[in-house]
């Protein structure tokens, strides 16, 4: 068995901008190029997002450099890549994406231990301006109380 790679990249802005409602692994069906590139840690979804193309699941936006040591036949840094579910994972979120209002998001894309890509996605609602307002003051509030606590000890 392979050693699980210490690939983990994130979005950050996902955990500010939404609320999330259920968390789902799905694997990415990928070219060769793409990873290798993956595998060196460039790749970024920081702008992306899932959509629904004729009862597929793709992730859009989603950018992963071009593999340095390819040839002519590297790969598309943007294109649109296809998210591997199970079929009644896929209806379900399709279902709470037309009648509920909600987004699929990409949260984290990692290397499992068997040596392949996966992304862990979210379903989530936006959140109002005064909910990004209020996660601010709670995340204030509690550095404030840690460093009050770090005097103490």
């Amino acid at each position: 068995m392979k050693q699980a790679s210490t690939i983990n990249i994130k979005n950050r802005k996902a955990k500010f901008q939404y609320e999330f409602l259920d968390k789902y692994v799905a694997g990415i069906k990928l070219a060769g190029t793409e990873i290798k590139a993956i595998r060196q840690g460039k790749a970024s979804i920081a702008e992306s997002f899932c959509e629904f193309q004729a009862g597929e699941l793709y992730v859009i936006n989603m950018h992963v450099e071009e593999y340095s040591h390819a040839t002519h036949f590297n790969h598309n840094p943007k294109s649109e890549r296809k998210l591997l579910l199970q079929k009644r994972e896929l209806r379900k979120l399709e279902k709470e994406v037309k009648n509920g209002g909600l987004t699929i998001i990409p949260l984290r894309l990692f290397i499992n231990d068997r040596g392949l890509a996966k992304l862990q996605i979210s379903l989530a609602k936006g959140k109002k301006l005064y909910d990004k307002r209020e996660t601010l003051k709670d995340r204030d509030n509690k550095r404030k109380l840690d460093r009050i606590k770090k005097e103490y000890n």
